[in-house]
């Protein structure tokens, strides 16, 4: 909660002005009930019409200073609830986008995207309501028992001892309500986890015939989502009834000794009236504790799940050791590449996914990674791209140590290509011209051209105004592959890197953009793949296994020296003479 009330102390002056007229709405509703009484003691017992216009124009008076402060006391708290859900929208975001890799893997996208909309929206809200209710609600329950007491000591305390074994009860459910509703906020993350996956793999459960499976695993988490609601909901609306019910007996009581005082002269009819309304409005008071305790039950849970990504410490380092960035640091990084004896182990596994890797890449050499699932190949780029950092040795990028390289230089050098495509909603322009702020048109076909797509964007009716279906859905798995190719080359970034990214693409296709590659003379290029015909055409090609390098050299040199090496090519070869063999017949 400590980080909740940092977020709102940003507005505490609005604050203080919605509760300043909630203040002046809340006297004037406290007064009626007294200006009332005085209408019937004064004016109509004693048929003086002077006195009931005396006190109802006074009374007339304070329910129009009533409304006016609650209009004004809602819309400021409008303002500073809405305002105060953007920031901390906007922080959560912040702090996503700048989180450690290891970090951000420990949140589920699905919790992660309920923490931005449904827990921000329960701290919003519970705002709202605090300003206009939270306060309110108490201060009336407590003005009325003191002016019950004012108006008539003995009917009063009646009302006076009432009040305070409900609060007691009241107390008692928020607490056990807040365990219940991070319970209910839990089974919405797990919810939405598996909307996700569905909504995402739509197609391979219609392939699968899973559709009947995937229904009753959404139906489970949501029969689980549904009884933690109940079970949340019933204990926090049992509150409500309870409260008026023993309000009612109060009133009852209130009514029946009333009428006792009035018979010995002790009491007045305006004061009993006066007691009744104050018990009332004091019953109205504590029906609505049933919905607070619900709303700041929700609100505990959704601000410790806020606090939770908020205060998380692995943070990406952003700025240049030693501060002020200079004109050299921004300068792109160029040159070669090294791993100098690295190895790499995932959070909370004990086996290196890296171990002891070495190997040198002269500046504007072709790298060929290969390797079965599992090898390495990936966390050697993610190494790169410093998704992570190497438990030992030393990575060199430009020349320089990649530890000491601030993020932005060291990625703004480099153009990567991932494992699965993604492309954005938009048009096939926005998404190449994505890989550079402020691309032009030429720099964008140059890079499609060099990706081999832009024949392909040509005969779109369109051309590079088409516009991509969600995840790029109106096209092929190797124009997709091609188009996040030209992204990444539109950049023309010091360093290429090809993670496993141009499987679905053909073997001619894939010919000719590395032919198209291989003019990069500047750029050094490291391609991760599973194809022979792509490692004989690089300069260098390692070769690893269970997070190991066993070997590094050339084509010819790997066939040569290396019996693993020469099988894999042996086995592709034999494949690709069948494929030969059947296409002539």
């Amino acid at each position: 909660m400590r980080t909740f009330f940092k977020f709102l102390n940003t507005y505490r002056l609005a604050a203080g002005t919605a509760i300043c007229f909630m203040l002046v709405e809340l006297l004037a509703e406290l007064m009626q009930p007294y200006f009332i009484s005085k209408i019937i003691d004064q004016g109509i017992a004693k048929h003086d019409m002077s006195v009931v216009l005396m006190w109802g124009g006074i009374l007339t008076f304070g329910a129009l200073a009533a409304f006016a402060a609650g209009i004004t006391s809602s819309f400021v708290a409008g303002h500073a609830s809405q305002s105060l859900g953007y920031d901390i929208r906007e922080a959560l975001y912040a702090k996503v986008q700048g989180m450690a890799y290891k970090a951000f893997n420990r949140f589920p996208t699905s919790s992660l995207i309920t923490r931005l909309t449904n827990d921000a929206n329960q701290l919003q809200d519970v705002v709202f309501m605090g300003l206009r209710f939270f306060l309110r609600m108490p201060l009336l329950v407590v003005g009325s028992m003191i002016m019950a007491l004012v108006v008539h000591a003995q009917l009063g305390f009646l009302l006076a001892v009432t009040v305070p074994i409900l609060v007691g009860f009241v107390m008692y459910v928020m607490k056990k309500a807040s365990v219940l509703f991070r319970k209910v906020q839990t089974r919405l993350d797990t919810l939405n986890g598996v909307m996700q996956e569905n909504f995402t793999g739509m197609r391979l459960i219609r392939i699968f015939v899973r559709r009947d499976v995937e229904g009753e695993r959404f139906a489970k988490q949501g029969s689980e989502l549904m009884r933690s609601s109940v079970s949340a909901m019933t204990l926090t609306e049992f509150t409500q009834p309870f409260i008026v019910f023993l309000m009612n007996a109060g009133i009852i009581a209130v009514l029946w000794f009333g009428h006792k005082e009035i018979q010995v002269g002790t009491a007045t009819l305006g004061e009993v009236v006066a007691i009744v309304n104050y018990s009332l409005r004091t019953t109205i008071a504590m029906s609505m504790l049933g919905s607070i305790v619900s709303t700041v039950s929700r609100a505990r849970a959704s601000a410790q799940r806020v606090e939770e990504v908020l205060t998380t410490a692995e943070h990406e380092e952003i700025a240049e050791a030693g501060g002020v960035k200079s004109a050299e640091m921004e300068r792109p990084l160029e040159g070669g590449l090294s791993f100098e004896d690295v190895t790499f182990r995932y959070p909370q596994t004990e086996a290196p996914s890296l171990e002891n890797v070495s190997f040198r890449v002269a500046p504007g050499q072709t790298v060929a990674i290969m390797g079965a699932t599992g090898s390495g190949k990936s966390t050697l780029m993610q190494l790169i791209v410093r998704f992570y950092e190497p438990d030992s040795g030393i990575i060199r990028i430009g020349g320089e140590v990649a530890g000491n390289v601030s993020l932005d230089r060291l990625r703004g050098s480099i153009g990567y290509v991932p494992q699965e495509s993604l492309l954005f909603t938009g048009s096939i322009r926005d998404n190449i011209g994505w890989g550079k702020d402020g691309a032009t048109e030429e720099e964008i076909v140059a890079a499609a051209k060099l990706a081999q797509i832009h024949e392909t964007v040509a005969q779109f009716p369109d051309g590079y105004n088409t516009q991509l279906g969600q995840r790029g859905v109106n096209l092929s798995g190797g124009q997709k592959q091609r188009l996040s190719i030209a992204r990444a080359l539109v950049r023309r970034p010091s360093f290429l890197l090809f993670d496993d990214s141009m499987s679905a693409v053909d073997t001619r296709t894939e010919a000719a953009l590395l032919q198209a590659l291989g003019g990069l003379s500047g750029t050094t290029k490291l391609i991760i793949t599973q194809k022979i015909s792509t490692a004989a055409a690089a300069d260098l090609i390692l070769l690893m296994d269970e997070g190991r390098l066993l070997a590094q050299g050339s084509h010819e040199q790997l066939l040569a020296s290396d019996r693993l090496y020469r099988r894999i090519y042996e086995s592709q070869s034999g494949e690709e003479v069948a494929a030969h063999a059947s296409d002539v017949h």
